[in-house]
This record gives C-alpha cells, structure tokens and sequence, in this order.
C-alpha cells in the first residue's frame, strides 16, 4: 500500500490533487475564537449580539460584549447582528483568532431592540401596535426637573397635565379620553419592572371651586411617584400606547404605559468608570397677564364727587367718603392728581395728599429668579460574570416664588451578576428623599401668592407689605394696606408654610434562570413605597384662621408586585418557523394610609404643637387594601422573520369588584407583516410594515364600593352614614380597540413614516348615578356609559444630511383624538358632569365629545348676535356646551443637528384648538385689572355690541350707555363661562441645547475619557392668544385630581435657562 502511494505521488496530477486536498483539509481544521462587539460610533460594549453563521447561532455578547467561540472553521461566514444596530457581515480567516466587531446604528427599524410589556425586550419589526422610544439624550438635553417634561413633543398621541410649582406633579395621558372618571384616563408608569404610583394624595381642600371663598384650606402640590424619578438615572423610555401594547399589563394600563429603563454597568467598559454631572438651571418669568397701570383703585360706580368725577380717599377725609378698600381698579386714570393716600409709616391715612401714581411693577417684583442645582455622581464597573452601576444625585432648588423650593436627594443601584450558566441575578434600587420648608399654595384662595396676583391693585406699592406684621403686634396682626380680607403676600410667602419630609424607594430583585436550552424562568419581586410627613402652618389674623391653625399629615402608600414568567423557545425548519411560548402570573397588593391631625386656633401665636390647641387635636384615619391576583399567557409566532403572530390572555381577579365579578379575562392579537421582504418593492422603498392589534384590557375600580362604610363625624364619639349607595353587582369595565397601522421607509432610510389609526370602545363604565332621597341615598355606582375614543397618529422623521462631520436628523409628530359618549344611564338624563371648578363644569354629555365645556353662555338672537338687556348682556337660564377641551390636535417638531463635536437640539411643539375656562381672567376683568378694560373709560360709557329684543320679538341695535365697571363686570360675569373661556391653541419653543463634546485626543495622557459641556433653554416662547399665563394649565381639584380644561388661580410657568457639565473617567 505504501509503494502504491509513493507511486502515485511521483505523478504530477496526484502530487497536486494530495497537497490541495491536504491543504483544504488543514484549513477546515476548527480553531477557538474570542472576540468583542462595540458600538462604531462610542465604542462602547454591545450585550446581547448574535454572532451566526450558516443559520446557526454560535454566540451571544456578554454584558462586556465579549464572546467565546470554541469551534470555528477558518473560512466560515459570520453575520453580528443586534437590534439596534446595522447587520456586520465578515469572513472569518485562521489568523484572527481575537475578533473585533463595531457596529454602526442603524436609521431604519428593522433591526431596533425595543422595551414592550413585562420588560421584554423585543424587535420592533415583529410588533403589531404602536410604539416609541426615547432615549437618555432626548430625556436631559435639556434636563427638567420632572423628568417626564422631557416627553413633550416629542411623541404623538401623548399629553401631559401639569400642576406646575416645584415639584409639578404630572399625569401622563396617551390617545385622549376612555375614561369618565376625573382621574380614568392616566397611563401606567413602569420603572425597571415596577410599577410606580402616580396619583395625586390629598392635601385636604375638596371642593371644586380650588380652595375658593368657601374652603377652609389650600391645595398644596406635595409631589407624586413620577416626580420622585431621577431623569440623570434614565437610560431610555418606551410609550406602549394601545391596549394591544399594555393587555398583559392587566387593567391599570388601559390607558397605555410607559416604561422606564434605568441605566445599568452594562455598556461600561472593562474596570471601573466615573462619571460626574452638573447642572445649573434658573428660571425667569417671561409671560405676564396684560395687566393695566393707567386707573386705580376704585369700584367705579360709588366713588364720584360732587362734581361727578372719579376720586380716591384712603379712609374718610375731606374728600369724601373711603375709597380704599375696593378691590376693583376702577378709579381715578393716573394723571397728576393728588389725594390722601395710604401712608407706610403711620400705616393708615397720609395726612397730606400725596401723588396719585401707578407702581408697575408691584406684582413682578415679588417673583424672584429661580435655581436648581444638580450634582450626579456615578460608578460603573462591569466584568466578565456581571456589572454594576451605582449613583448618588442632589438637587437643591429655590423656586421662583420666594421661600419655596425643595431638596432632593436620591441613589440608585443596578446591578446583575451570573451566577452560573444557568442563573443571572439581577436587582435595580432607586431611593428618593425630598425635603421642603415650603412648598407654594395653588388655586384661587386666600393662602396662595395666585390670590394676591389677582387683587393687587395698580397704586398700590409691594414694599408696603414687606414689614409683614404692625409694630407691637409681630404674628397677630397683618398689614393690609388697603383690604382685611386679602392676606399680606409675604406672609403668605414667609408664614403660611406647607412643609413636607419624605422618602420613597422603587426596586425589583430579578432571578433568570436557564432551566433547559429552550426553557428559560424569570422570578422578579418589586416594591414602591412613598412616605410623607407634612407640616402645613398659618398664623394668627389669616384668613379663615383668625386664631392660626395647624395640621400634621402622614401618608403613607405601598405596592408590591410579584411576578413569574416560563417561556419556551424553539425554531424550525431552518429558523423559518419560530415560537415563543409565555406563561406567567403576577401578584399585586397595595395599601393606603394617611393620618390627619389638625388644630383650628392656637393658644401662644407662632408655636406649632399638637399641646397648643384652643381645643383638643381633631384626628381623622383614612386607610384602603387592594389586591388583584393575575395569570396571563403569550404566544409569539415568526416565519421567515417577516410575519409575527401574537396572542395574549390575561385573566384578573381583583378584591375592588364583587365576588360575582371579580375575575374578568381579556384577550389580544397582534399581527406584524414585513411587506419589503415578501414581495419586490420600487428601490427607493428600503422598508414597509404592516400592522394590526385587536385587544381587550379590563378595568377595576377604586376600594371601598362593595360594602357600607360610615365617615367621619364633625361630632365626638358619631359617623355619618354613607351618601352613596355601594354595589353588590357592578362588572369591570372594558375596553375593546382595534388598532392598524403602516410603517415605510424610503431612500436607504433616510425618510421614514409611521401611520396609526386606532379605535376602542369602553363600555361597562363605573360611575355614580343620581338617586331619589327617599332611597336614602343621594347616589348609586351602576355600570352605565360606553365611550368611543378614535384617532390618527402620524410620524415622520428624516435624515437630510449625513457625512463624515455633519448629521441632521428631524422628526415631526402628528396626532389627533376624538371621544364620543355613546350611552350613559337614562337617570343622567343624557349628561354627566365629571367635575365642576368656578362656573365650568367638565361634562359628558350622551353622543357628544367625553370632554366638553359646559357652563352658562350668552343669550343670543338668531343671528348669532348678543341680546342686552338694560345695556348688560344676558345669559342662558340653563348651562350650554361651550367648547371641547380636547385640541383638534397636537404636534411637535425635534432636530438634532452634529458636526464634529457639536450638537444642537431643538423642539417645538403646539396644539390647534380646545377651549380653557379661566376664573382669573374673570375676575381680573371684574376688577378692571387687565388692559382691554380701558375701553370705554375716556368716554364714561360703553354701549355693547350687540342687540335688544323688542315688544313683538323682534330685535334692535343696543344702544343703552353703562359705566364700564357694570359692562365689564356683568360681561365676564362669574356665571358667564363663554366669556371667561378661550381657545387653547398654541406654539412653544420647547427646548434648545447646544452641547460640545471635546476632542478625546485632548486627554490622551489623562483618566478623562470623555468631557462636555451642554448651555440649554426650556419654554423660551409661546404663542398663544389665553390671556394669563400659560395654556397649558391644569388645576389640581379635589385633592387628588388633575383637571385640564379649568384655569383657576394659576401661577407662572417660568422659561429655564442653565448649562449642564458632564465628565466621564
């Protein structure tokens, strides 16, 4: 044998057949591989890449973004994938046995990881509703002090209702209104897996009017859940906006959710980084009422002499009877005249007449500029079996109005460490203390600085106010200028103080385990906690407490979730048919206890102590359980990586609904269709999707509605009988929606659209229905009402430019919803009111919009035109739909512009329509504060526009004279809700930031890896024609409750200027 082959060696041709056989035998010899996936553009690590090869996958990136091949074939063809990222394509040679991959993002979406329900991180192709996400720039290019202020603009479909103030308690709202109920319409807010509280709790006012004339106490924003979250610890947020997205979420996310990503070690490279973060922000009021400075003080229908002309005494004099304590600035026009005056020193009426004079800016000047400081510092390491961030944030910030602001403090640890092959454990922390030795009243009431705003007169000087309390009399007895009923604003700002001490921890531990190749379990716990202390302080000679009062509050709130999730994967055929198959439980229960003890009247001025008291410490106890039980299924189905199927159910048994009803299930089905890869497509079309979603999400209600429970009595040792009659048989409610949508990218996606049309219909509503009195009861929960909410969304983003040193990336967002009440209880009589403040009452109305305007209007002729009577206009007997609160639609509009190491960003963003009650306008325009009141005073008179019915029905020009104080008073009425409401369109500049990011070559022989410096602006201008501050109101009602649609005694909105410094070692 051996000769044979020697022999056969001698020959050419079997010479060189053997040594190339050889050599492609040698060359399929498999070799060990290491390698490192990063980032192109950061070089940061990428975790979770898929390195395949032959349809095969061979390994997935670490948390470093290592991996580790044990068997590779010199020649084999890789491919790197990572959602997110462009797909990386090399053939693989025996000498590099140390691979190094850098992936560059990608502009289109057909590689993007995204955040969906329960945390799972999925691609975007395979989705069948809508969604975004946003990433930690677009979260602090311009940092907000409530992270979710960042969202503006930014994604369609989406608004926020803010209370303003230092801590702006927010409600996020998605696709408009499902819900009847005031505070039915919020979506979820999910922090690394745990759900967070974001309702408002109580600071005691209760009636609609905001804290008005007749409440006993002021609404105090004390902050909620989704301030308390530290956007420097955001490393990325998805909207999950249908019920499609949120079914597995179960009935708290009817209304969408958003998911909150912290930042993890993950991405840090090898060993320890240090990062460190400053920001430094000041607010400045740009946007005041057009108040008038040319007529006094003066009511404008009393103060005349003898001679018939307009005058002004402070207390009586030789001039006349007082003029002084009218609130109104209907007086004499500021024109060099003299009277006798309010005199500073005496404290009382000057004993010369001293020039009449305006003082301009005796309303501005009580504002100051505002400051927030922030400091972030943060560890990362990460290493081969686990990583590990860990940071520690302070903010100070001094608000705008003086003596108010906040303290912040919080941590955060994330942190995930392999156990073995088989277990990862990971965890993520994130403490909060916040501290406050004021934080400002809101509303229309005597204890908040919006008050004072209103009833400040023209000639009257801010620094009469300023020693607070009359000599000899140091916290009993005010000064007031010029009224008794309108607390001194630097008390208000220094004494009437609502303090507040709190801590709240949000946090999940997480298990992963791999229980077999293609079965995997994860085991997650999580806890949000909220504990507040509040201290809420008035002095003596107050309002409404003419002895002082005191209150301490404890609120405490809690939730714990607990969770499990078996999935099963596999693939078939080549990976043309894949599946995942899910089935979980979740296991909620949350808590609410607040404590209230209160002091009406105080022995010694000044000391606030529960031993103080006139009369003993009224003690009030509230306290509420809730608990719902849940276990759910998913089914994921791909073929050829171009179809998806998804199939959900959930099944909820919730301790709020009566035994009969407590469990409920809801379905869904989600269908993602990858056009561009079935059939051939024109060229300059790179990527087109289809989508459908059909689900159904129930709904719960609140504790405490299936059982008789008594209130608490104003007299000792008694209850009162509960006025509303609870319900042994109401269902959950239930939201069905469909939802289509496409998704197309043009020229190498560089132009991309996203389109969603979305319908859902909500029925089974739980609302209060009026009852007769001889039931005992004044009303009943009943289901009753179905909604129809339906919509358009539309994104459009761009990349016009892109080259070596320049990119300009822009998105436009289009949205607009519109809600229909279908049916209520034919005891509503067809019309339900949702809440009333001032003469406004936010109301459904039976085949209407769910969020109309309703309040008394005009009287008015056929002709559109106004009927006077005696020269006044005259109003309906009966309330009106005055206008939808709900815009035609919002829209925004982003850049991002780079070149070299800079980078600009920017936002707009606006709305068309809706219409906004303003009880400050009211009254400013009752008093004659505001300009367009000058009409008519030269004259004397004013003749309305508008016409007077005659004897036989007929209808004359108006043509009657009256003093302007009677017009404008009688025309912006308080019952007159058309003349006080306004169209609520608007256009802001949103954001700017201009960020440098230096040369890295600048620090080679430094530990500084990178370095930058950010100057930005938020709310630098709006076009709006709402005549007091800021369109964008909402009014916090009823204690708990956010109302949009209702301006009532607001504060400034500020614009913000600061700089933000960011290093990283």
């Amino acid at each position: 044998m051996k000769k044979k082959f020697t022999k056969y060696l001698k020959r050419p041709l079997g010479l060189a057949t053997v040594l190339l056989l050889s050599g492609h035998l040698y060359a399929q010899q498999p070799v060990h591989v290491k390698g490192r996936v990063e980032s192109f553009d950061k070089g940061e690590p990428i975790p979770g890449a898929a390195i395949m090869a032959n349809g095969k996958l061979l390994a997935i990136t670490d948390v470093n973004g290592a991996f580790d091949i044990k068997s590779l074939t010199p020649g084999a063809q890789l491919y790197i994938t990572m959602m997110g990222y462009e797909k990386q394509q090399l053939v693989f040679n025996d000498d590099a046995s140390n691979l190094h991959v850098r992936l560059k993002t990608t502009t289109g979406k057909l590689n993007e990881v995204v955040v969906t329900a329960l945390g799972i991180k999925r691609a975007e192709k395979a989705l069948g509703y809508a969604q975004q996400t946003l990433n930690d720039e677009a979260m602090t290019d311009s940092r907000p002090n409530n992270w979710s202020d960042a969202l503006r603009g930014k994604v369609a479909g989406l608004n926020i209702a803010s209370l303003g103030g230092p801590l702006n308690s927010q409600e996020i709202r998605l696709r408009g209104t499902n819900s009847l109920t005031s505070n039915g319409n919020a979506a979820l807010v999910v922090v690394d897996g745990v759900p967070v509280n974001g309702g408002l709790t109580t600071s005691g006012a209760s009636n609609g009017y905001m804290g008005g004339d007749a409440s006993i106490d002021v609404p105090v924003d004390f902050g909620n859940g989704i301030s308390d979250i530290n956007p420097d610890d955001i490393e990325s947020v998805s909207i999950l906006k249908g019920p499609g997205a949120t079914a597995l979420y179960g009935s708290r996310a009817a209304n969408g959710a958003v998911l909150i990503t912290t930042k993890s070690g993950a991405k840090a490279k090898r060993g320890l980084g240090i990062s460190f973060n400053n920001n430094t922000s000041f607010d400045v009021i740009t946007r005041w009422p057009d108040w008038q400075y040319e007529y006094g003080q003066g009511d404008g229908k009393t103060n005349y002499n003898a001679k018939g002309e307009l005058y002004y005494s402070y207390g009586a004099t030789e001039d006349g009877r007082s003029t002084g304590g009218s609130s109104s600035a209907f007086g004499p026009k500021f024109d060099g005249q003299y009277y006798f005056q309010y005199d500073p020193v005496k404290m009382g009426t000057g004993s010369e007449r001293t020039l009449w004079q305006p003082y301009k800016d005796n309303r501005k000047s009580f504002w100051q500029t505002g400051r927030t400081v922030t400091n972030t510092l943060s560890l990362e390491n990460s290493g081969q079996d686990g990583s590990i961030r860990a940071s520690v944030t302070h903010s100070s910030n001094k608000w705008i109005m003086p003596t108010t602001g906040f303290e912040r403090i919080t941590a955060a640890v994330n942190a995930g460490y392999k156990v073995s092959n088989a277990i990862r454990l990971s965890t993520a922390v994130n403490y909060t203390n916040k501290s406050s030795d004021n934080l400002p009243g809101l509303g229309y009431n005597n204890h908040s600085i919006g008050y004072f705003m209103i009833f400040q007169n023209p000639n009257v000087d801010l620094d009469w106010y300023r020693a607070k309390w009359k000599p000899g009399a140091e916290g009993i007895s005010m000064i007031r200028p010029y009224s008794s009923f309108i607390d001194n604003p630097f008390v208000i700002a220094e004494d009437i103080t609502n303090g507040l001490r709190g801590n709240a921890i949000t946090g999940n531990l997480k298990a992963d385990v791999q229980l077999a190749p293609k079965l995997t379990l994860m085991l997650r716990g999580g806890i949000n906690t909220n504990h507040q202390n509040r201290d809420q302080r008035r002095p003596y000679d107050t309002n409404r407490y003419g002895q002082g009062f005191y209150t301490k509050q404890t609120v405490y709130t809690q939730e714990i979730n607990t969770d499990f999730l078996l999935s099963y994967k596999n693939a078939w055929m080549q990976d043309k048919f894949t599946l995942t198959a899910s089935a979980g439980g979740n296991a909620m229960s949350s808590r609410y206890d607040r404590t209230d003890n209160t002091l009406i009247g105080l022995v010694v001025p000044g000391v606030y102590k529960m031993t103080n008291g006139i009369s003993n410490p009224l003690v009030a106890t509230y306290d509420s359980r809730k608990k719902v039980n849940s276990l759910y299924g998913l089914v994921n189905l791909g073929y050829k990586d171009m179809i998806f199927l998804d199939l959900t159910g959930r099944n909820d048994w919730s301790s709020t609904l009566p035994e009969a009803n407590w469990s409920f299930f809801y379905p869904s089905a989600n269908l993602s269709m990858i056009i561009s890869e079935m059939v051939q497509l024109p060229k300059s079309i790179s990527y087109l999707k289809y989508r459908l979603s059909l689900a159904q999400v129930g709904n719960d209600t609140e504790p405490g509605r299936t059982a008789k429970y008594y209130g608490r009595s104003s007299f000792p040792s008694s209850a009162e009988a509960p006025s509303e009659l609870y319900n042994l048989e109401f269902k959950p409610e239930i939201s069905t929606s469909v939802e289509t949508g496409i998704e197309v990218a043009f020229l190498k996606n560089r132009l991309k659209l996203d389109a969603s049309v979305y319908r859902t219909r909500t029925k089974n509503q739980i609302l209060s229905v009026p009852l007769e009195r001889a039931t005992g009861f004044a009303s009943a929960l009943l289901n009753s009402g179905e909604v129809r909410n339906q919509g358009l969304e539309l994104i459009l983003s761009a990349t016009p430019v892109t080259n070596k040193n320049f990119t300009w990336n822009t998105t436009i967002t289009w949205a607009a919803t519109r809600s229909k009440v279908l049916s209520l209880d034919p005891r509503l009589g067809g019309k339900l009111s949702i809440m009333s403040s001032s003469s406004a009452t936010l109301t459904a109305v039976e085949g209407q919009t769910a969020s109309a305007l309703y309040g008394l209007k005009f009287q008015r002729a056929p002709d559109g035109q106004i009927i006077y009577v005696n020269g006044i206009p005259s109003v309906t007997q009966v309330t009106e739909y005055v206008g939808d609160t709900n815009p035609e639609w919002r829209a925004g509009w982003t850049n991002s512009l780079t070149y070299k190491g800079f980078r600009l960003s920017t936002t707009v963003d606006g709305q068309l329509g809706g219409t906004l009650y303003s009880h400050s306008h009211h009254k400013m325009t009752e008093q004659g504060k505001l300009r367009h009141t000058l009409k008519g005073r030269e004259e004397g008179w004013i003749v309305g526009e508008g016409v007077v019915q005659n004897a036989d029905g007929s209808f004359s020009p108006n043509t009657v004279k009256v003093r302007p104080a009677d017009y404008y008073a009688q025309y912006y009425r308080l019952n007159n809700t058309e003349a006080n409401s306004f169209d609520a369109s608007f256009i802001k500049l949103r954001e700017v930031s201009l960020e440098y990011n230096f040369p890295k070559t600048w620090f080679n022989r430094t530990k500084i890896q990178n370095l930058s410096l950010a100057i930005y602006g938020r709310n630098l201008a709006t076009i709006s024609d709402f005549p007091i501050y800021d369109p964008e109101v909402a009014t916090q009602a009823s204690g708990t409750g956010i109302l949009t649609g209702v301006e009532v005694g607001q504060m400034p909105t500020p614009s913000t200027f600061g700089f933000n410094l960011k290093v990283k070692l």
